[in-house]
């Protein structure tokens, strides 16, 4: 027996009609890559990503087309999140950070059909276009007034796409699972991996970001992703947002300390959304001026593990920090640290240590830790193993390539990750499975060594990587960068270790660098300082 309920597929524009129709006249702001701010509603954007859909159709564009995007995060990208899905085609958000190689392949592979993108872009793709042969055309997404001379073949200007377009759009009927969006993983060996989230999935998402103990978007809130929408949709805040009647702030290219806190304060910014490497030039600048976003209220932060001090320095000025994890593969997010009942009730040094940790699964998710031989462990805080994830918005493969081991067990994705999980649920990533430290039989966690860094009064940033040893296998060495003005030798930096790890787990050596080298997401790309300074 059925049930009697309504069968409505759950598919993208329904976000954006809801959006329009009860919180039509919340803002969307952006500060654009032309300089201005540009101001309207969720009522507007409805408007005009109901026109980009005429205007798509009218570019030959349909079910199943994979549309290229190179943008910040801005209006006219917005629009095209829901455009593109809208009208049964696959909005392809490709991230301009990575090796012009890597953007070639991902194109190439993608078959993107058109590249929509900022001015910022168009050098960058001038050089590709004679290697991108399935590609019809370019928009740049900006006005006749400020559209450059380019050598783009068949470049086309998004405004005047738009111009004339009728503002209404019968939005097709498409199956709920069928494919909505697509992602590239970053990754630092091999050509990046394609995931294609569905519109089921992403809607479910959606309403998932917006759980309580997830960021909790409201009527009230303004939010700033600071986190790119080419890093994994911006880890669906722009499909998030509109359903709650969320204000959305978005920065555009403008993501220094300066020009980020003055957005934040100018829009009543109360959430933001970003990795570590951003929130440290924000709280440099905080720091220098004495002055902290007024409104600003929570900050999440994922892409890689918060650093303790980074945490402190956050709720010292009195804004609350919310601990996250995910990945491409998981639409992104997985678990979240929202503290219990339970949690609250501890003392305050086991409540900032249980803060610390990644989070729990929300709904939709589930995880295990298993062994070598894959055997299930216990969530005793205690056992390390290779974490698994299953799930609504979790990818059971990769597009157009063959399986790989990480999807091996049915129904499962291996994340690569090597975490430990306590009897609440709570993951704590204790490393990479890549980069984890592998000392005299023992384990030794790099994200932990580079925290302790982190905590040093002269270092900026670190990172831990292990160098081979003939005796112990691997020893672990700690590269860092210090604070501008800032002094400290490697022996002071090392003695820092002592009382705060295990003797066997300190450095054996700290090397001082002028800068990390980093992936195209932040994240810092230990490929590269294992190549520089593991030998």
């Amino acid at each position: 027996m059925l049930g009697q309920m309504m069968n409505v597929p759950l598919v993208i524009p329904s976000l954006l009609e809801f959006a329009a129709k009860y919180h039509g006249d919340c803002e969307i702001v952006s500060k654009t890559v032309e300089g201005p701010i540009h101001r309207y509603t969720y009522v507007g954007m409805a408007r005009r990503a109901r026109q980009l859909a005429n205007a798509l159709r009218g570019l030959g564009l349909g079910e199943g087309d994979i549309v290229g995007t190179l943008a910040w995060n801005g209006y006219r990208h917005v629009e095209l999140y829901y455009a593109v899905s809208g009208i049964g085609a696959v909005c392809h958000t490709v991230n301009p950070r990575l090796f012009v190689e890597q953007i070639t392949y991902i194109i190439n592979h993608a078959e993107d059909r058109y590249i929509f993108t900022d001015l910022t872009f168009v050098k960058l793709l001038e050089g590709l276009a004679d290697k991108l042969p399935k590609v019809r055309g370019f928009v740049l997404m900006t006005d006749r007034a400020h559209m450059p001379s380019t050598t783009l073949p068949k470049a086309l200007c998004y405004e005047e796409l738009l111009a004339g377009q009728p503002d209404t759009f019968d939005w097709p009927v498409v199956d709920e699972n069928s494919a909505a969006a697509l992602c590239y993983t970053s990754g630092t060996t091999g050509n990046p991996r394609g995931v294609l989230y569905s519109h089921r999935s992403t809607v479910l998402h959606s309403m998932a970001v917006n759980f309580a103990d997830a960021f909790a978007l409201t009527a009230r809130d303004a939010m700033l992703p600071v986190v790119p929408m080419f890093h994994v949709n911006a880890w669906g805040i722009p499909y998030a947002a509109p359903v709650s009647g969320c204000k959305l702030v978005m920065p555009g290219p403008h993501l220094d300390g300066p020009s980020l806190t003055s957005l934040m304060e100018t829009e009543g910014v109360t959430i933001t959304a970003g990795v570590p490497t951003v929130w440290l030039n924000l709280l440099a600048h905080i720091k220098e001026t004495g002055k902290r976003p007024s409104k600003l209220d929570r900050v999440v932060i994922g892409g890689s593990a918060c650093p303790p001090a980074m945490m402190e320095a956050f709720e010292g000025l009195g804004i609350r920090t919310i601990h996250a994890w995910g990945m491409t593969e998981m639409s992104p997010l997985g678990v979240i640290n929202s503290p219990t009942r339970k949690t609250e009730a501890l003392p305050a040094a086991e409540r900032a240590a249980v803060a610390l940790k990644q989070g729990r699964p929300l709904f939709g998710v589930d995880i295990k830790i298993v062994d070598a031989a894959g055997e299930d462990l216990p969530f005793d805080a205690v056992s390390f193993g290779s974490l698994k994830v299953h799930g609504y918005w979790i990818c059971s493969g990769y597009f157009r390539q063959d399986p790989v081991p990480a999807h091996e067990e049915p129904g499962w994705f291996d994340t690569g990750d090597v975490a430990t999980i306590d009897a609440e649920g709570f993951v704590k990533i204790v490393d990479r499975t890549k980069d984890v430290i592998k000392s005299g039989g023992e384990w030794i966690s790099s994200i932990d060594l580079e925290n302790v860094a982190i905590a040093h009064p002269a270092v900026r940033e670190a990172a831990a990587i292990g160098r081979p040893d003939e005796k112990w296998g691997e020893r672990p060495v700690i590269v860092a960068v210090l604070k501008p003005g800032a002094s400290a030798t490697a022996e002071e930096i090392r003695a820092f270790y002592r009382g705060k790890v295990g003797k066997w787990c300190e450095p054996d050596a700290v090397i001082i660098v002028e800068s990390l080298p980093h992936t195209a997401t932040g994240k810092l790309l230990k490929t590269e300082l294992r190549r520089l300074y593991g030998g």
